[in-house]
């Protein structure tokens, strides 16, 4: 299991994942789950994946080895117009993958499936942040919609709805994803540490901070501490059940 969440907020963008993979309790992996394509000064592009290991580790070998082989005649991430036009791309990679690996009747909600977060900024436009299906379809994030989810995202997503806040700094949004996080972590142990954490200010065309955050990481320990300690403390502040 995954969880990979992509947030915009007025300043730009911000995105956390983690990066445990299992084929059962005797098989559990570490791996990079956040890949990132920059070209300082004209865009930054970062992507997510979640699903069958060899689909995602397929779909982003695929699209960086376009985007190193200058001879290749496909058109790359480093060089798409837009960031419709990178998603596009991204989906008709997803398609493209899944139909080589299943074999021949296997949809796309079988055991190859695979869902992105995909995000990042073009010169000549704003931020955008997308979802991307199995199936290589998308949708936008939007004012309704600003953060998007991929994975187990059932026990971290409430958090996120309720102290969600587009004027929020970096700093306050990457507080709100440790919860979040945190939350997910103690519930379902398929999701692990280390977290990847990317922040992307708007119309700058480089990666701003980007960290690893591992179990002794004293902030992210001062974070869990904190959320659990004052969940405690407000169950016990309740009024007993009248009976």
């Amino acid at each position: 299991m995954t969880y990979c969440v992509g947030l915009k907020i007025d300043r730009g963008l911000v995105f956390m994942s983690d990066t445990r993979t299992n084929a059962g309790i005797d098989s559990i992996s570490t791996f990079r789950k956040m890949h990132v394509w920059e070209q300082p000064g004209e865009r930054v592009i970062v992507l997510m994946s979640a699903g069958n290991l060899a689909t995602t580790q397929a779909v982003v070998s695929l699209l960086d080895e376009r985007a190193k082989a200058i001879s290749e005649r496909h058109q790359t991430l480093l060089e798409t117009p837009s960031m419709y036009q990178t998603v596009r791309m991204v989906g008709d990679t997803v398609k493209e993958v899944i139909a080589s690996s299943a074999p021949v009747g296997e949809k796309a909600d079988s055991y190859f499936n695979a869902s992105f977060i995909l995000g990042g900024q073009i010169k000549g436009s704003e931020p955008r942040l997308f979802m991307i299906y199995p199936e290589g379809n998308f949708i936008e994030s939007s004012e309704d919609t600003p953060f998007f989810q991929i994975g187990e995202t059932k026990y971290g997503k409430p958090i996120i709805i309720r102290a969600y806040d587009r004027k929020a700094s970096f700093a306050e949004t990457a507080k709100l994803l440790l919860v979040s996080f945190d939350s997910t972590l103690k519930s379902n142990l398929s999701v692990g540490l280390p977290l990847d954490l990317l922040f992307y200010e708007k119309d700058t065309f480089k990666v701003g901070m980007k960290k690893r955050i591992a179990q002794d990481d004293p902030y992210y320990r001062t974070i869990s501490e904190g959320w659990s300690d004052a969940l405690r403390n407000a169950f016990l502040q309740l009024p007993d059940f009248p009976g």
